[in-house]
């Protein structure tokens, strides 16, 4: 059974192109021979959608694209996660879509309501299982934390499966993928059953979604995975006797590695999804803004990053010379605004409020403050970040 992993980025409240996205993917997976197209979970809306959810516009328009999805990939069994109403209640649930219909809903029973999870405010919990077949192959679906928190034979009512579909939007953490695995691979174990687990990816708000889906089959090997901090739409032949394992990196990141990359895709998304066009850093010499300065070179290209420095007469000659290095390095636009003027204009409008007071960090403090309304000034003039 060749089943297409679509690890894809979704927008939040971006129904119409992220649902344009699905499909156009779907139909190329299909071109290619795939006989099931899974998307992570809410793909259709993103996650996390929040409020959003509990809108009836919201919600109903992520029923309309579901159904366009349905209908624009008739000849391929496909796997969404969206919102869905029933009566009064929202869930978070994932279709099996196939010859133009909705063939089925699944309902995630275990909401997370923990740490950056708050699923319980706007999500009511599924109770039954869903299971799908294909090619005699009884296939069950899980969504993310279900995965984790409950017996899947208690998710499942004790069937047997020959396979698992978990579709997720799992947060990155430092060595996240690690445990990930080993959750899985307990699922595979204690159902006896291949278990496909597919991530998101792409940064959110305070949430970065780093991939790396994979595939365990019932020996709980490795047999797949997908790259880290990337979109791409993997076919693998899944249920084969002949399948072995494919694509598997040769070693793993380095936690500082991972780290880099989810800091660029923050980043990146950050700006993407908000419209920016330029990015605007403000310089110290430290290594701080340095550590900013070089993502952001590693993420964008050149002419779309400006550097500022702004001294004062506190600031060191290192500091400029130290800066002016960091450009030569990297190539970005520069500029030096000296906001010793500024400062002294401050310091002069507050004396009276300060007199008989001695200098402290308050007017160590004030620089801070007006660097940060040039930097502001500058994005908001130029729209960018």
């Amino acid at each position: 059974m060749k089943i297409a992993l679509a690890q894809i980025n979704s927008f939040v409240g971006d129904i119409e192109n992220n649902s344009n996205h699905i499909i156009k993917r779907a139909k190329e997976a299909s071109k290619k021979g795939a006989e099931l197209f899974i998307t992570p979970e809410l793909s259709i809306c993103g996650y996390p959608p929040e409020d959003l959810v509990l809108r009836k516009d919201f919600v109903d328009a992520c029923s309309k694209a579901l159904k366009k999805i349905a209908k624009a990939v008739p000849l391929i069994k496909v796997i969404v996660g969206h919102p869905l109403k029933k009566g009064s209640k929202i869930y978070n649930g994932a279709s099996l879509l196939f010859k133009g219909k909705i063939q089925g809903t699944y309902f995630k029973q275990t909401l997370p309501n923990y740490g950056v999870f708050d699923e319980n405010r706007y999500f009511e919990s599924g109770d039954k299982e869903f299971i799908f077949t294909h090619k005699g192959l009884k296939i069950a679906l899980l969504i993310c934390e279900d995965a984790w928190s409950i017996s899947p034979n208690k998710l499942l009512k004790k069937k047997l499966v020959d396979g698992i579909v978990v579709i997720n939007a799992s947060p990155y953490e430092i060595e996240k993928s690690d445990i990930r695995i080993k959750v899985i691979s307990k699922l595979a174990k204690e159902t006896k059953s291949t278990v496909i687990y597919l991530n998101a990816i792409g940064g959110q708000d305070e949430l970065i979604f780093d991939g790396g889906s994979f595939i365990i089959n019932k020996e709980a090997k490795l047999l797949h995975q997908l790259p880290f901090f990337k979109e791409e739409t993997a076919i693998i032949d899944v249920f084969s006797k002949t399948s072995t394992k494919n694509n598997i990196p040769k070693a793993p990141y380095s936690k500082e590695a991972h780290l880099y990359e989810a800091l660029k895709l923050a980043l990146k998304d950050y700006v993407i999804k908000n419209n920016f066009k330029n990015i605007f850093i403000g310089l110290s010499g430290g290594i701080d803004s340095a550590l900013v300065l070089a993502i952001a070179n590693d993420t964008f290209d050149k002419k779309n990053i400006t550097a500022v420095m702004m001294p004062s007469e506190f600031t060191a000659k290192l500091s400029i010379t130290e800066s002016r290095k960091m450009i030569k390095n990297t190539g970005v636009n520069y500029k030096e605004i000296d906001i010793q003027s500024i400062f002294k204009l401050f310091r002069k409008t507050m004396a009276k409020e300060f007199i008989n007071k001695p200098f402290d960090t308050t007017e160590e403090n004030l620089q801070a403050r007006i660097r940060g309304v040039l930097l502001m000034a500058l994005s908001n003039k130029f729209n960018g970040l």
